[in-house]
């Protein structure tokens, strides 16, 4: 299990959050919350990255605040400061992660997966990127200028960043020569929260956990 942590972002000040260490000289893993939180179902996918070998860290983008409803959800995301939480909370967590790991990617999911980008745009320390149905808007981060491995899950269902948003990340970044790994699945947003039953779909799930996993072996491997 895990442990709550403080550590420094670059601007000095200090965040909070759920670290969980797979070792000495294992790859790092920045795990980026969904709108809802820093909550239990974040702290258990930073679990399982240490037991499959990699040491991750979730920074509590909403300082220690968990939404209990979408409403509640939507406003603390729409009051989040996505520049300051990508180049200071985001970059802090990879600094604390490189003390400790010769590489360090990050992944994320909704509102997450849309900073997965934004850290893969402006976080040149970064070695690979995982993103789970998230992209934000091109003028923050655009996709077409992320130059590292980049790998992202997106559902076909999804009402939020559906199939016409994953065919233009992709058709960006291949127009700017990078070769994404795009995988689509037949399932809704969110499929991977395993504790949102009305639209989690454990095979997809699975599935997608066992490509990240892959992706992250092959690009961080010292």
């Amino acid at each position: 299990m895990g442990q709550t942590l403080d550590f420094t972002r670059p601007d000095g000040a200090s965040t909070r959050g759920y670290f969980s260490d797979a070792g000495a000289g294992r790859p790092g893993i920045v795990v980026i919350q969904e709108w809802w939180g820093l909550n239990d179902q974040v702290c258990s996918v930073v679990d399982r990255l240490a037991q499959a070998g990699f040491s991750a860290l979730a920074p509590d983008l909403y300082r220690g605040r968990v939404a209990s409803t979408a409403d509640e959800a939507s406003h603390m995301m729409t009051g989040l400061d996505f520049a300051d939480a990508t180049h200071q909370d985001l970059a802090g967590a990879v600094t604390f992660l490189r003390a400790r790991c010769a590489k360090v990617g990050v992944t994320g999911f909704c509102m997450g997966g849309a900073l997965t980008i934004a850290a893969a745009v402006h976080l040149p320390a970064l070695s690979g990127a995982v993103c789970f149905y998230g992209i934000p808007p091109a003028t923050f981060a655009d996709p077409a200028l992320i130059k590292i491995p980049f790998q992202g899950h997106f559902a076909n269902r999804d009402k939020h960043w559906g199939p016409d948003q994953a065919n233009a990340l992709e058709a960006a970044m291949l127009a700017a020569g990078a070769a994404p790994e795009i995988h689509r699945y037949d399932a809704e947003h969110a499929f991977f929260n395993q504790t949102r039953p009305e639209v989690y779909d454990a095979a997809c799930a699975q599935l997608a956990w066992e490509r990240s996993l892959a992706f992250f072996t092959q690009h961080l491997s010292a």
